[in-house]
């Protein structure tokens, strides 16, 4: 059970608070969809909606059309699925171990997401542009019904999940809480693989991490098609590009992040990484779409320049930690040896494991630094759908809560893995995420 269940009210923790989520966010989803793609992203037009026709009567006009999804989005989401899935395994990379789990288990992964992400962007750009199977624009077309769809197979696949760690668990890293809710709703398993396939690997990383890619160049197309290319459509997905390209070098170290290592298979991750992360992900190319805004030269070379540098210190940020973990310290932080706290800690199983926890560098600004990167390229690659609407920017306010909430729940992980390492190392780096700030 998670760690921060018992610092909350139980009945709240395991019924109220998932009992919420489940209904709200996947209407919410469309919602959101439909603003951007039929009111100009508008909220104050879905409002005026909302008020004319009453609220749910206008919820039901948006989703029951999409509700199901359609045949040609279930043949979109099969044929990319199964592709995906099928890089995953051809694909070659080098076995990968990630962090022991708390009942002793070490996962193992294949790396070849840079490989396999190269060869996505590839397959988009030469069926679509050169081979013309389908129109570059298919996904925006279609985005209703594919939401529909996969809103569908994803509360589907999470009772499967549910029940799967329940009775056929792939690892001994899963249980119940007693709460179907929140079972539910957090996972039973924490690494469930079916025919050897990591399905939080899949469903995050190769299918939602993937599909975003995909779905903003087909946003662009679809803007070029009916307005002409902007340089703000251009500015934002090529920052986001630089971004996704980004993580899935990274792809290792995501490995290690809290929402794999901690996080079990469950609404919150699945549902979330397939079908809240295709619409809300890519909101600010979304928007652009039917609101084409064109920067002057300065203005565009600025965001871009920014927008990239944030996305460069968050890697520099992430591999940094990387390489001194890598080296154990036999290496150069900022040209000087790195300030290091070799920290001790116990399994569940009573096993004694070593690591190091880095005290200098990035990570000496601050413990969670990386986030503030991450959040300025966020915000920039918004920015270039400038501020007549606060659509476009429901991403980076989502990303700030989600990341501030992380570093609180990180920190209390660490608190309680660590200890008295712990406190030696926020002794030496006492802010949390912005320097003399916070």
């Amino acid at each position: 059970m998670h760690s921060y269940q018992t610092r909350t009210a139980p009945w709240l923790h395991l019924y109220a608070l998932p009992l919420f989520l489940l209904l709200v966010c996947p209407p919410a989803v469309f919602i959101f969809w439909y603003v951007g793609a039929h009111l100009q992203g508008s909220f104050a037009a879905f409002f005026d909606l909302a008020k004319e026709n009453g609220f749910f009567s206008t919820l039901w006009m948006i989703w029951k059309p999409v509700f199901f999804g359609s045949p040609l989005a279930w043949k979109i989401i099969g044929i990319y699925g199964a592709f995906q899935l099928l890089l995953m395994k051809i694909v070659p990379g080098k076995p990968f171990l990630g962090p022991i789990t708390p009942k002793g288990n070490v996962p193992v992964y294949k790396a070849n997401g840079v490989a396999c992400f190269s060869i996505t962007m590839v397959a988009f750009v030469m069926g679509s542009f050169v081979l013309h199977w389908f129109s570059p624009s298919i996904l925006f077309d279609e985005l209703g019904p594919i939401l529909g769809a996969l809103n569908c197979f994803s509360l589907a696949f999470c009772l499967f999940l549910y029940f799967k760690g329940l009775y056929f668990p792939s690892s001994s890293d899963c249980g119940s809480s007693g709460s179907f809710l929140f079972d539910y709703y957090w996972g039973t398993e924490l690494y469930p693989r079916i025919f050897g396939w990591d399905v939080k690997q899949f469903t995050n990383c190769r299918f939602g991490m993937m599909g975003w890619p995909l779905l903003i160049l087909s946003y662009a197309a679809k803007q070029s098609e009916v307005y002409g290319l902007s340089n703000a459509m251009l500015i934002s997905v090529a920052l986001q590009l630089i971004y996704i390209a980004k993580f899935f070098v990274w792809e290792t170290g995501y490995f290690r992040s809290l929402d794999i290592m901690h996080d079990r298979a469950g609404f919150m991750i699945c549902w979330g990484c397939l079908s809240y992360l295709p619409c809300i992900y890519t909101s600010p190319a979304l928007y652009l779409v039917h609101n084409p805004i064109h920067l002057t030269a300065f203005t565009a070379f600025m965001m871009f320049s920014l927008g990239a540098l944030g996305i460069l210190v968050n890697y520099l940020a992430d591999h940094q930690r990387q390489k001194v973990r890598a080296t154990e310290g036999n290496c150069l932080v900022w040209g000087s040896k790195p300030l290091m706290i070799h920290a001790e800690y116990q399994t569940q199983e009573g096993e004694l494991k070593k690591t190091i926890l880095l005290a200098s560098g990035w990570w000496g600004l601050s413990r969670h630094f990386h986030y503030i990167p991450e959040l300025a390229a966020a915000f920039l690659w918004s920015m270039p759908a400038l501020f007549n609407n606060f659509y476009p920017y429901f991403y980076v306010t989502f990303l700030t809560v989600l990341l501030v909430d992380r570093a609180f729940r990180h920190d209390r992980r660490c608190s309680d893995k660590y200890g008295p390492y712990w406190d030696e190392y926020c002794a030496k780096v006492p802010y949390k995420m912005i320097p003399y700030v916070f």
